[in-house]
């Protein structure tokens, strides 16, 4: 991993006065990471989160500094406060150095995410959250693999039911290991959000979009036929290529090889759907990536 020296910048949120201070109720959630799941619950006036296995919150990860960052509880308010770490704190995808935390908020340190909860009920809060996870990448924020696999059986039923038309389309970033090796895996994992976030914007209401594994996506597409199926895969390719992907002051230039397929009777159940269109990707990448193959 690259771990180049970095300008930090230092990002302070103060309180709104509208708003309510925390209780001294709260915890933290793994939703991205080893140990998803684990709840930690911040009863303790300060909580160290780092490497070492004296901390209080142990993240056992080369990108995470020994004494990575603090959590002070004061009773009335939470704050996170970052350590000097060689990675940074971030909250909600910004860097910080001291911040007061909300509920809600997403916490990363190194490649894992925590989600803060707090509020009256933070056990109803946490199994809301417990569940929301076996439908929902934690680092993307949509659907993953799970929840795809069961919303795409049930649209080829539904297509033939109503002999409606149904596509599917699959892509994944090119040369995404070429971007874990020259910029880091931290990198690599704003990456994977940014696209996500990108093409997710661009997708219909009833569409389905989801992460199927490491850097590969998939888009459901109801009622949507194979030519224009190709036309918004397309619009999404070159979408990708404009956009400004830049980590810590440094951009990253990044394409996306795509296959496109429809429903037909000879694909009519998902594995074999999936198969289809995964080797149109395929094709893709080995005609020279950065296309779509229908």
């Amino acid at each position: 991993m690259n771990d180049k020296v970095r300008n930090k910048t230092v990002v302070t949120v103060i309180s709104r006065i509208s708003e309510k201070p925390v209780g001294k109720e709260a915890c933290v959630v793994v939703i991205y990471g080893m140990d998803l799941g684990k709840k930690y619950n911040l009863d303790q006036p300060a909580m160290i989160i780092g490497r070492s296995s004296k901390s209080e919150i142990q993240v056992d990860q080369e990108s995470v500094s020994r004494n990575h960052a603090k959590i002070i509880n004061t009773g009335k308010s939470i704050i996170l406060r970052d350590l000097g770490s060689t990675n940074g704190t971030y909250v909600n995808d910004e860097l910080i150095d001291e911040y007061v935390l909300r509920d809600g908020d997403f916490i990363k340190i190194g490649r894992t995410i925590f989600k803060f909860l707090s509020g009256n009920n933070i056990e109803n809060s946490y199994h809301e959250e417990i569940y929301r996870l076996t439908t929902i990448d934690g680092l993307t924020q949509i659907y993953n693999k799970r929840y795809f696999l069961e919303t795409l059986e049930r649209e080829i039923s539904r297509a033939h039911r109503y002999r409606r038309e149904l596509s599917l389309i699959m892509f994944d970033i090119d040369h995404f290991k070429k971007i874990n090796d020259t910029y880091g895996h931290l990198a690599g994992d704003y990456v994977l959000k940014q696209l996500a976030g990108v093409i997710k914007s661009r997708i219909r209401r009833e569409d389905i979009m989801a992460r199927y594994g490491g850097e590969e996506f998939a888009i459901i597409l109801p009622e949507i036929d194979q030519f224009n199926a190709g036309q918004f895969a397309e619009k999404i390719r070159k979408l990708v290529e404009k956009t400004i992907f830049k980590f810590e002051d440094t951009k990253i230039p990044v394409t996306i090889s795509v296959g496109v397929c429809s429903l037909a009777q000879e694909n009519s159940n998902p594995v074999d759907f999936i198969k289809i269109a995964d080797d149109k990707l395929y094709q893709a990448k080995n005609n020279g990536r950065n296309q779509v193959i229908v």
